[in-house]
């Protein structure tokens, strides 16, 4: 920007609102946060219920580099702030067909298992985890931590402009099917998708790089859960000066300010909306001055809905490691339920591969004292009409309340859990429409945005108005995309912005 602005509104107090608070009020910024919900976090919630802790969001701690480096802009270590405990296993596979698979971090104990399971898979994977990891490190120097306002990187990686066409063009499970036979395998290197909101047959294979983040970085656990994360990010931004506004929702965006749905303004130089990007074009902007309009959202993909369970468990369940999947033999009725429309194999309309995490394998504070505290989420498509939990309405919708019991049973028979419905002591349960509702989700997606070829790096748009000079964006629905390490980019990128830095790759500390 040509002047450093005095005064910031920033809109949302999820992670990159409270992210992007930080860094501007670090920046000398007067920086006030508005948020219409009474407490911060975002779609990154916690609810505690008789004694259960819930994150109701995120709740893959992946890219420690990322919270490292955000941190450490403050002249702080992540490990000041959070407990992280490393995950072993990583996470438990409990294939349609076949005994359950421990995967562990680390190249070695990816490839031995690998060679276990496909002779000859080892040395191949070891060659892809190289890739991923090259391709890694070319993304955070070029491709996540900019504005593209410069031709730097593209004059860096001159050379590697034939492997990176070839990456964009070939879809991520063409690139993993052409190296290993065995589905297990397959589903382990192309599972990351849905972490990116889309569809392995969809999504580029640049994006093979997520491997390196759980097989060679590994798995980390921030004791507290994503709660503690969040409160972290909250406390940085309040020792840095901003100030929080709860239950204060906007309702427009001026070109100096915002309005408040109790009429008040809010003057401020830029306004950085870390909302829905959906809701800030469409419901917060007149017309005349929305960048992004109906038009250009119209055939664009939203990325994937899910029906998220929170359940408290009497008794222990040893048959669940802290993160699990349950994968169908042939996952392409899942993606196609949840992408394509109607499938007659999947009569709810939700996948029948599905999550599980179980917290309180890890952490005792989730959970009282001879109880499992268990997060299931259940891929589904972005559409309200999917219906509400009862988390925060009375009663789920019906078609919420069948997946979601359709969901226990699975983990019961799948994993060999006992009488796993009748230990059942707490369940609450958001869908779609919660989404919507409560965060301003566009079409009720709970990721944001699916990462296809269109939706990735500068085609996903721009983090700045076209039309108002004093608005920007942050958050998991503009670039670089979704995931909490992503916001924290995301917010790095608007204080670039600010600062009229067209550079590439991380800030110095």
């Amino acid at each position: 920007m040509k002047q450093q602005p005095k005064s910031a509104i920033v809109i949302g107090a999820g992670v990159a609102g409270m992210a992007t608070a930080a860094l501007l009020a670090r920046e000398g910024i007067d920086t006030t946060v508005v948020e219409k919900l009474p407490t911060h976090g975002g779609r990154a919630g916690s609810e505690t219920i008789d004694g259960f802790r819930f994150d109701t969001g995120p709740s893959w701690y992946l890219m420690p580099d990322a919270f490292d480096h955000f941190f450490g802009l403050f002249g702080t270590r992540t490990e000041e702030l959070l407990d992280l405990q490393p995950l072993a296993p990583a996470y438990r596979l409990f294939p349609e067909s076949g005994e359950p698979i421990d995967v562990h971090s680390g190249r070695d104990n990816a490839a031995k298992l690998f060679e276990q399971l496909e002779p000859g898979a080892g040395a191949k994977l070891l060659e892809y985890l190289d890739s991923a990891e090259e391709t890694y490190d070319l993304a955070i120097e070029n491709f996540l931590y900019t504005n593209f306002r410069s031709l730097e990187p593209m004059k860096r990686i001159r050379g590697q402009y034939g492997r990176l066409a070839r990456y964009l063009a070939e879809p991520l499970d063409r690139f993993v099917a052409k190296r290993f036979t065995d589905t297990r395998l397959r589903q382990m290197l192309t599972y990351p998708s849905v972490f990116l909101s889309s569809h392995p047959s969809r999504t580029p294979s640049m994006y093979h790089l997520l491997s390196h983040t759980d097989l060679t970085q590994g798995v980390l656990y921030p004791q507290g859960g994503f709660a503690a994360v969040m409160d972290a990010l909250f406390n940085l931004a309040v020792d840095q000066g901003a100030r929080f506004r709860f239950n204060s929702e906007v309702v427009v965006i001026e070109d100096k300010g915002v309005v408040l749905i109790d009429g008040q303004r809010l003057p401020a130089d830029i306004t950085i909306s870390a909302a829905d990007l959906h809701h800030t074009e469409t419901r917060l902007l007149p017309k005349k001055q929305r960048t992004y309009d109906e038009s250009w959202f119209a055939p664009r993909d939203p990325g994937l809905g899910t029906v998220l369970v929170m359940l408290g468990v009497e008794g222990e369940i040893p048959e669940l490691a802290h993160h699990n999947f349950l994968f169908s033999d042939d996952w392409s009725d899942d993606f196609d339920a949840v992408f394509n429309g109607p499938v007659a194999s999947r009569p709810l309309g939700a996948s029948q591969s599905i999550y599980v995490s179980k917290p309180s394998a890890t952490d005792p504070s989730v959970a009282p004292a001879g109880h499992e505290n268990l997060f299931v989420l259940v891929p589904v498509p972005a559409d309200p009409s999917v219906g509400h939990g009862d988390m925060y309405r009375g009663e789920a919708s019906e078609q919420v309340q069948r997946i979601t019991d359709a969901a226990i049973e699975q983990i019961a028979s799948r994993c060999g859990v006992a009488g796993l419905g009748r230990r059942i002591v707490v369940k609450h349960t958001l869908g779609p429409a919660d989404f919507a509702e409560r965060y301003n989700a566009w079409s009720g997606g709970s990721i944001g945005p699916a990462h296809t070829l269109r939706q990735s790096a500068f085609l996903r748009g721009t983090n700045t108005s076209r039309k108002l000079d004093s608005l920007m964006y942050a958050g998991a629905t503009t670039t670089p995309g979704v995931g909490v390490p992503m916001c924290l980019i995301s917010a790095e990128n608007v204080l670039k912005r600010v600062r009229g830095d067209r550079s590439s790759g991380p800030l110095d500390h």
